[in-house]
């Protein structure tokens, strides 16, 4: 039988993308598993991608300022092989509109209010006058044009809206959520349709830090044990998902509302750190997962025709 090949997808290192770190992790656990896998950009023109058994989208952090040439790949590919997660998670989750989804279905999420660039031009009283508020784009990740302002900064945050605007990005308003400077942000992470683990990690935005500088984007990493609240708000978050048992992994990331109930801040669907140098454990069963999967498409897709009836 011929090899069972995975592509873990990528992009081109630049100083603006941060390192992954599960990547060299994987391909160690895989290859010693006797799953042939690389490290692939997604954006090389001379890659084909029917030779993979499985095309695992892992750390394509430059998709959110490139999303329509990203969503288009993500449609290309996955008509060559199997993709995950697929398709129709990646389009869902590719805009933090989901939030309202989550809300309407019932699940805790923080509060958003979405201004698209048709309303830069009526964005008076749309603004907090009390409290601190985060302003982020609707398609963003690594806290990439995301900061936090007081009610007196409105100058600061129409501008920060406008440059968004003048980009075709839509830009997201919530209330700031002060107790993740106590609590944290936790992330569940769920892989192979189970839960795989938890990471806790500080507050990532510093009051008055430009939209445009460079954040960390997990500062100050630990293990954490979800509380069965927290295991309850991330599973209904992710059975909102379209199609959830199609969902191959995927991180709930969660903060403290100001009752101390969790909320959902994100859900990663699309690419998502797995922390897994904070929870080496859990490496054994990540490879397990994509081995199990990568080798039951491979059979699939060799199988005769005759065997398949």
């Amino acid at each position: 039988m011929p090899e069972v090949k995975v592509a873990l997808v990528t992009t081109m290192p630049r100083p603006e993308i941060n390192v992954d770190h599960d990547m060299p992790l994987l391909l160690a656990a895989l290859n010693a598993a006797e799953v042939t896998a690389s490290s692939v950009n997604w954006d090389d023109p001379h890659i084909d991608w029917s030779q993979y058994s499985l095309v695992l989208l892992r750390s394509t952090w430059d998709y959110t300022w490139r999303s329509g040439e990203f969503l288009e790949w993500v449609d290309r590919c996955s008509r060559l092989t199997t993709l995950l997660n697929p398709p129709s998670v990646v389009h869902w989750s590719s805009d933090k509109y989901y939030l309202a989804r989550l809300a309407e279905a019932g699940v805790p999420a923080v509060p958003t209010q979405y201004l698209t660039p048709d309303t830069t031009s009526s964005l008076t009283g749309v603004l907090p006058t009390a409290g601190e508020y985060v302003i982020k784009p609707a398609v963003g990740a690594g806290a990439r044009y995301a900061a936090r302002y007081k009610a007196g900064d409105q100058d600061d945050a129409l501008r920060h809206i406008r440059h968004m605007h003048d980009e075709g990005l839509s830009a997201l308003v919530q209330p700031y959520m002060s107790r993740v400077e106590v609590s944290g942000e936790r992330a569940l992470v769920f892989f192979g349709g189970s839960f795989l683990h938890a990471i806790r990690k500080k507050a990532v935005l510093a009051s008055d830090v430009p939209f445009h500088h460079r954040k960390v984007a997990h500062p100050g990493l630990e293990p954490w044990l979800p509380t069965p609240s927290e295991l309850e708000v991330a599973e209904n978050a992710l059975s909102v998902v379209p199609d959830p048992g199609q969902l191959f992994y995927a991180r709930v990331d969660l903060v403290d509302d100001e009752a101390g109930r969790p909320a959902v801040m994100e859900l990663e669907l699309i690419e998502p750190n797995l922390f897994l140098a904070v929870q080496p454990s859990s490496i054994a069963t990540v490879t397990r997962a994509i081995s199990e999967k990568a080798t039951q498409v491979h059979r699939s897709r060799t199988q005769p025709v005759a065997e398949r009836i």
